[in-house]
């Protein structure tokens, strides 16, 4: 078996165009767990502050559930990039997916039974599905060359938006499923992410192979033996990963996130509380879904051509913006809370492909994975400081001051990288 392992990854060592064709094979693989994972996601976004308000009895922490799964979705990013560094990506992505939709069983399960504990518990470990679902994006750029990396990073973010968009919008059909089967209605969506994610998973255990991460490696490796340069293969690499590139790629990263998740967490809360029903509530966080993802493909295209540093610039000013309608908005307004919801879609969009194509410039393949898992970890982090207290925010002053703090914080995004770019010796364009 190690022989034919040994032949095959030979194969695609030496030559390019078997590498192009398992670049192509594993971007579709990608694209195939992601529409499943993006179902998946959706489920907490779109009803998690809704169930824990019914279950709790108020709004004060209605931002609990996303903090929950935030922090699930943190611990399982630093597990799942540690898992990808050392077995490669199909097994840490598969556990993550499937960790997520154990998850996801846990809250139908607390919902029915009534059991708070059960229920905080469950969302930390449903947050696994979230953070797989992002670190999947890497994926699809472990064989891509530096003129490719932003686009297959947008390719395995378009493949979300499938799922993503069709879940919020399944709220309310799959709540007549919960109350057939005589649950709350709420836990349906949660059914729906408990089958995403898992299939999610099952869908790169099974087909991402050879793992893409390994013949990475293997063909780096072979490259430093050609040079003969295979004794300084480890001061090489270390010399080569550009901290500043890796801190500032974080910092777009965990601050768009930051910015996203406070206000898309307690906008459902906001509508709710103006008299919108349950399927305008779910088809405004859809068409939010929608602008994260479904831009993708045009945003990777740009951020390859124009670099990183225009685009990174145009997410603080897009979020920004999104920030100020959302406090200007009636809550009653179903156009104006859509027109904000989709502008911090697509600046959350522009900032987490900009950053990603950042820090994979940044790092070697040697320890991108880890690197990658440790980066998300902060995001995470930061979006469950975010959602945390956004519901303190909103309960103790309003939704405008939430809008109003999520422009400020997008606005210093663009100082702090605009110095950096021309501060740093580095270039990431």
């Amino acid at each position: 078996m190690v022989n034919k392992l040994s032949v095959a990854t030979e194969h695609y060592v030496h030559s390019t165009n078997a590498q192009q064709k398992l670049y192509k094979r594993t971007l579709l693989i990608i694209l195939m767990s992601q529409i499943f994972g993006g179902a998946g996601l959706a489920a907490g976004i779109t009803v998690g502050a809704l169930l824990a308000k019914d279950m709790l009895g108020t709004e004060s922490f209605a931002g609990l559930p996303a903090t929950l799964f935030t922090l699930g979705s943190a611990l399982s990013a630093f597990i799942v990039g540690q898992l990808s560094q050392r077995l490669g990506r199909r097994y840490g992505l598969s556990f993550g997916f499937i960790a997520g939709g154990i998850g996801a069983i846990g809250v139908i399960i607390a919902a029915n039974i009534n059991n708070i504990v059960l229920l905080f518990l469950a969302l930390f470990v449903y947050g696994a599905g979230t953070s797989t679902n992002l670190q999947a994006r890497y994926a699809g750029t472990d064989l891509a060359n530096e003129k490719q990396r932003a686009t297959a990073t947008s390719i395995a973010m378009v493949a979300t938006t499938f799922g993503a968009v069709a879940g919020p919008n399944l709220v309310t059909p799959m709540g007549e499923v919960a109350k057939a089967l005589n649950m709350p209605a709420l836990v349906g969506p949660f059914i729906l992410a408990a089958v995403a994610y898992i299939l999610a998973g099952l869908t790169l255990f099974v087909f991402l192979r050879p793992d893409p991460l390994l013949i990475a490696k293997a063909i780096a490796a072979e490259q430093y033996k050609q040079q003969s340069k295979i004794a300084e293969t480890s001061t090489t690499t270390n010399s080569r990963v550009n901290r500043i590139g890796v801190f500032i790629g974080a910092l777009v990263l965990v601050l768009s996130h930051v910015i996203m998740v406070a206000i898309m967490t307690m906008t459902p809360i906001h509508m709710q509380g103006h008299g919108n029903s349950l399927s305008a509530i779910g088809m405004v966080i859809g068409l939010h879904v929608a602008a994260m993802y479904l831009p993708s493909l045009g945003t990777g295209l740009l951020v390859d051509k124009v670099g990183r540093t225009f685009i990174v610039i145009a997410s603080g000013f897009i979020l920004a913006a999104a920030g100020l309608v959302a406090a200007f908005a009636p809550g009653d307004s179903l156009l104006w809370l859509t027109v904000a919801l989709i502008l911090l879609g697509l600046g959350w969009n522009f900032g987490l492909i900009s950053g990603t194509a950042i820090i994979i410039d940044s790092t070697t393949i040697h320890s991108r994975a880890k690197t990658q898992g440790s980066v998300d970890v902060w995001v995470a982090l930061g979006g469950s400081a975010g959602s945390l207290l956004s519901g303190i925010v909103v309960a103790y002053t309003s939704y405008a001051i939430l809008g109003f703090i999520g422009m400020y914080l997008a606005l210093l995004l663009v100082p702090v990288v605009v110095w950096t770019k021309y501060k740093s010796k580095s270039e990431f364009n």
